[in-house]
């Protein structure tokens, strides 16, 4: 989005549209590279598969990462994330597809609203968390 929703736009219970994100290895290596976490289970296959993995799978800062863009790809360029809460659940693994869903669940007089966001895989929740934004004001 090239322009920002201000605290007017927004309503509690508003629903974000969905993304669905196709897991591939290139994106779950690639994040665990990106954010400097060199654990072998986020880039190799066999350290996966010896923690009971069928694969590698996506780490923390990767998943945190996802949850940003899709609130922040809602809101706008304007839109600030003030905090960020998230709690991990079943492993991201390639050839799977991450469904984010999101809520707004309170609005605030000084421009912040709180987002709920759910990230689901084939096996279940892979994300729960909430998202602190600040928005224009507006007029």
């Amino acid at each position: 989005m090239t322009t920002s929703l201000s605290l007017s736009d927004v309503r509690v219970g508003d629903e974000l549209p969905a993304l669905d994100v196709p897991l591939t290895a290139s994106i779950i290596v690639g994040g665990a590279i990106a954010s400097r976490d060199f654990t072998p289970v986020h880039h190799d296959r066999s350290a996966a598969n010896a923690q009971g993995l069928n694969d590698v799978f996506m780490n923390i800062l990767t998943t945190n990462g996802y949850v940003g863009r899709y609130v922040t790809d809602w809101a706008g360029i304007d839109a600030r994330i003030k905090g960020l809460a998230i709690k991990l659940g079943t492993p991201n693994l390639p050839g799977d597809t991450m469904k984010m869903r999101g809520k707004v669940l309170e609005k605030a007089d000084d421009g912040t609203i709180v987002v709920e966001v759910v990230g689901k895989n084939s096996w279940g929740n892979h994300v729960e968390g909430k998202v602190t934004v600040a928005l224009p004001t507006g007029a």
